[in-house]
């Protein structure tokens, strides 16, 4: 397929905008980096519990890795996605409007409930609505070590198939010395963070304990979306010649005020006549009407004080590596994910059938609605085994491995408040179901050179899926799925600097649970073939790659919500993904260091039929909802000192649909965020070893951008009774504008 479809997807303004972010800005690189460690190769000893599951040059998979020292200098309270917002493909999220709270990401135009996530090779996605809910592991990244991010269906890996990305995260490596850390920020919006670090050292050569406590509060740029975040890990690593086993635990607690009902574009643009229209249109009372007309585009449609999400997650993982000989060595781990919490929140007029609330007179009238604060629990157990078996020599790299998963959840709702009831108590449940997942995935994935220039790969995988569910809204959901993923690729050295890829991947994928609230879902299929050129020399470091990426039945966003905020997707048949990739590293003599990005994709739905006023219509070829065509950004790095390190980091991201009917009322524009971060270091010959001192400027021009929403139609057939009229509606999540966080950390 010929690339033509660039200069249809890039208008004058785009086109002018995304070269100038391409050449001038690129991803944070703080100094000149070896070859060996900007392409993964670089193995540390901790980074043999991901070695199954991560990748090198040496394999045709697209991939970004991100460190430890690059994630520092902004690592002052936002979350993991935030942090990884000027990756190649990446777009991020945030329901808060400043990065802290519920965040997320999306690559390549595929959701979170796309990116296959795993924690040290176990997996960390929700098992049923298959998400990551980084908020409910505040200042994770304090912890993390290295994460390695593959676009496209990459490697076989524990858990979900990856749909659009894989992220491995590798979590906090043993320390051979003895440290201890104090970390605080403060910033816009009554942000503040605080954290404590320590770490015993190696002991006898062998034990090291190490662990961290953080605690994240902030009032949120959105009026009330605050956020109250609390979090631990504790590791005790044992080390000898030929073994290294780790146990964790780790876990948080969260409490954030819900924002997901978006805010209406009138209000966004100060529209008073719109906002006077949508008050009409929406029927909202006379209190909620006041609120929207008293606010700015910082408005939440929430005002009842605990409208909560309530959240408690705990993590234990126990990993066990033992090299058995020169070329065998083997990866055992066991894991356990306790989750426990609630969203309380106020509504009007319900029902009394709902609740099971016997009808009552008052007054001489029958009553049968009520307003009621409601409480919907989760409480569910996560835990199982992966496993692997690795051999290497100098012609092959070998790995046996597969994982054993089980979930159980229980979801179930109480009533604490009706303004009538009288057959009522508290505690009182008016609904109660159970849903049990079990996942067992086995594969095999080798490395064959043939000679110094070529080598192959193959990567077969076998997952079988069992989802039960006996919930009002899925029904009685009782499938098993089995799949097949194989792999398959080649890689081309040409010389020391010029290596070449081509592969191709088959992935399957499992409906969620809310797909099957929402209707009868088909499981996915995904082809992905990726063609690529990596270049490496000292002061330049090159990838670029096209992928084509084919999908039957995909599960896309419709744009619309659920009662509780969560997307809803729906099969549409036959549809792809065409992109262009570029990233880039250069460094610009010892002080000066630039690393852009950049993606032009066509992502199309093909033959789309959507019934408008009641008639089946064939749209032809559609925008996939929330794919850009066009996603640029990375950072402009100046290093004058060893201790100071100063960076401009930009982000474009072009106009795109939350729909999938191109319909003009539930377009994004596009947008562009400039953030300006700095990091002094000052050592001392005492008792502090260092302090280091950063500051982030978040959107230093100030631009009034809308980086997420939702989109919803409903057809109307009773102001005209006998036509059917479909009308459109939408909300959007507003950003912050120019906002700061200040951090200083103390090293013991």
């Amino acid at each position: 397929m010929p690339l033509l479809f660039v200069a249809k997807v890039v208008r004058m303004k785009s086109i002018f905008i995304t070269i100038t972010v391409f050449i001038l800005t690129g991803s944070i690189f703080a100094q000149e980096q070896p070859i060996d460690s900007l392409e993964g190769n670089k193995v540390v000893l901790d980074e043999v519990f991901v070695s199954a599951i991560r990748v090198t040059k040496e394999s045709p998979v697209t991939f970004s890795n991100l460190t430890k020292d690059e994630i520092a200098p902004r690592n002052l309270g936002q979350d993991i996605p935030i942090l990884m917002n000027f990756l190649p493909s990446v777009v991020t999220t945030s329901d808060a409007g400043a990065g802290i709270g519920y965040t997320s990401i999306r690559v390549r135009g595929s959701d979170a409930t796309r990116v296959n996530v795993t924690i040290n090779g176990i997996p960390y996605n929700d098992p049923e609505s298959q998400g990551t809910f980084w908020v409910n592991m505040p200042d994770f990244s304090s912890s993390t070590q290295s994460l390695q991010l593959q676009r496209g269906v990459g490697t076989s890996t524990n858990g979900a198939g990856a749909f659009g990305a894989s992220l491995n995260v590798l979590t906090d490596g043993f320390s051979e010395e003895a440290f201890a850390q104090i970390a605080s920020s403060i910033g816009s919006f009554n942000t503040l963070k605080n954290s404590v670090k320590f770490s015993t050292g190696l002991l006898n050569d062998h034990v090291e304990i190490a662990g961290r406590l953080s605690r994240i509060t902030s009032d949120g740029y959105i009026d009330r979306a605050s956020s109250d975040l609390d979090s631990y890990f504790l590791q005790g690593t044992y080390k000898s010649d030929k073994t290294l086993l780790k146990a964790l635990i780790f876990g948080g607690h969260e409490v954030t005020y819900q924002a997901w009902y978006g805010t209406p574009l009138a209000r966004i643009n100060n529209d008073a006549a719109g906002v006077e229209e949508f008050i009409v249109n929406n029927g909202l009372s006379d209190a909620e009407a006041e609120n929207l007309r008293n606010s700015d585009r910082r408005y939440n449609y929430y005002t009842y004080e605990n409208e909560v999400d309530n959240y408690k997650q705990n993590h234990a993982q126990l990993l066990w590596n033992q090299n058995l000989n020169k070329n065998w060595s083997s990866n055992l781990a066991f894991h356990y994910t306790r989750g426990r919490g609630y969203f309380e929140q106020f509504k009007v007029g319900e029902d009394f059938e709902t609740y099971g609330i016997t009808p009552i007179n008052v007054d001489g009238e029958d009553v049968n609605t009520t307003d009621i604060i409601r409480r919907r629990w989760l409480d569910n157990h996560f835990y199982g085994t992966t496993f692997s078996a690795n051999y290497s020599n100098d012609k092959i790299n070998l790995i046996i491995g597969g994982a054993w998963n089980k979930y159980e959840g229980a979801h179930y709702g109480e009533v604490i408040w009706a303004e009538f009831a009288n057959n009522i108590n508290y505690g009182d449940l008016y609904y109660d179901d159970d849903s049990i997942k079990t996942d067992f995935s086995i594969y095999t994935k080798a490395n064959y050179k043939l000679n110094q220039q070529w080598s192959v790969y193959g990567d077969l995988q076998l997952r079988t899926v069992g989802y039960k569910a006996n919930g009002e809204d899925t029904g009685i959901v009782d499938d098993t799925f089995t799949f097949f993923n194989p792999k398959a690729g080649v890689t081309f050295d040409l010389n020391k600097n010029n290596n070449f890829y081509l592969s191709y991947a088959i992935a399957n994928r499992e409906p969620n649970r809310n797909d099957y609230e929402n209707g009868n879902p088909k499981p996915e299929r995904l082809g992905d073939l990726e063609l690529g050129w990596r270049y490496v020399s000292p002061k330049v470091q090159l990838n670029t790659n096209i992928y084509y990426m084919k999908y039957k039945d995909q599960l896309v966003l419709t744009g619309e919500l659920n009662d509780v905020g969560a997307p809803l997707r729906a099969n549409v048949g036959d549809s792809y993904r065409l992109g262009l990739e570029i990233d880039a590293n250069i460094s610009l003599g010892e002080h000066f260091a630039i690393r852009p990005n950049i993606t032009l994709s066509q992502n199309k739905n093909k033959d789309f039929l959507f019934q408008r006023d009641g008639v089946v219509q064939n749209l032809g070829d559609t925008e996939i909802s929330f794919s850009p065509s066009v996603v640029a950004g990375g950072a402009f790095a100046y290093m004058p000192k060893d201790n100071l390190q100063l960076a401009l980091l930009g982000k474009f991201v072009g106009e795109q649909y939350m729909g999938n009917i191109d319909a003009e009322g539930s377009k994004l524009d596009s947008y562009s965020q400039f953030d300006f971060n700095v990091q002094y270091e000052i050592n001392t010959n005492s008792f502090i070893k260092s302090i280091v001192l950063s500051g982030l400027v978040n959107n230093i021009f100030n631009e009034k951008y809308i980086s997420n929403g939702y989109f919803f139609t409903f057809d109307d057939t009773w102001s005209n009774p006998g036509v059917t009229t479909t009308i459109e509606g939408a909300g959007y999540y507003p950003q912050a504008g120019t906002n700061f966080l200040l951090g200083a950390t103390i090293n013991f």
